[in-house]
Order: C-alpha cells, then sequence, then structure tokens
C-alpha cells in the first residue's frame, strides 16, 4: 500500500511539475491541480495508512489508536480539496479573463505570442520559396 502511495505522489508531483514549466496558462493551471493532488495525497499518507478503521470514536471498542484511523490528516486533506477547488475556480476565471485581454494563452501575453507568430511566418516562408526554388529548378533543367 505503501509504495502504491509514494508511486502516485511520484507520478502526480512529476506530472504537476512538467506542467508547471509549460509556457501556456491552461497547462499550468493543470499543473497546480495536479501538484496540490500530490500535496493532499502526501498529507493523508502522513498520517499512516490504516484501511479498515473508522476516524470517529464507537461505543464498545477501546479508545485508542489501535481501534482507530487518525482523524487530523482526513479534516485536513478535506479543507485543502475545498480550498484547492475554489482556488482553481479564481484562477481559470482570472486565466480566461486575460486570454480575451492579450488574446493569448501564453504566460508572457502578447509580445511572446508576437514573436512565435512571426518566427513561424517565417520559417514557413522560408520553407515555401525553398519549396518553390526545387520547382524552378526541376521545371528549368527539363527545358
Amino acid at each position: 500500500m505503501e509504495l502504491a502511495m509514494a508511486s502516485a505522489i511520484g507520478i502526480l508531483t512529476a506530472a504537476g511539475v512538467y506542467l508547471l514549466l509549460r509556457a501556456r496558462v491552461f497547462d499550468l493551471i493543470l499543473g497546480m491541480t495536479l501538484l496540490s493532488y500530490a500535496v493532499n495525497l502526501l498529507i493523508f499518507a502522513g498520517g499512516r495508512l490504516v484501511p479498515g478503521k473508522p476516524p470517529v470514536l464507537r461505543d464498545g471498542v477501546p479508545a485508542d489508536l489501535a481501534h482507530y484511523a487518525d482523524p487530523l490528516p482526513q479534516a485536513l486533506v478535506l479543507t485543502a480539496i475545498v480550498i484547492a477547488f475554489a482556488m482553481t475556480a479564481v484562477v481559470v476565471v482570472v486565466a480566461i479573463r486575460s486570454r480575451n485581454d492579450n488574446r493569448s494563452d501564453h504566460v508572457d501575453g502578447r509580445e511572446a505570442e508576437a514573436a512565435w507568430r512571426a518566427a513561424e511566418a517565417q520559417r514557413h516562408a522560408a520553407a515555401r520559396g525553398a519549396h518553390h526554388g526545387d520547382d524552378r529548378a526541376a521545371g528549368g533543367g527539363a527545358a
């Protein structure tokens, strides 16, 4: 159980960091969400993984940790889920507004997107010029 939990935390963390390093706002939001899931699992695993034991006291069962799961990590994770959901909603609204204002979902805004589009246009123009030059050379040699 611990190996599966550690693997899940590691995979979520790696995917979250990868998405955080991307230059698009949606990828950034998704990366932050995956990192919050990883942190929630880490907090939950920190409270000892005990399957089949309730976190609340019951009548007729001794009140010691041998018969119950620790309720504090579960309460912390539940609170973190609610806060993360609310913050994700706020960040998505801000990202949508930024996309509408900048006409780009790039993290750097309009300048980086414009530079990328200009570089792409030059690359396409160079590729078309090279392609047309090959056609002229082939046509000129056949005549």
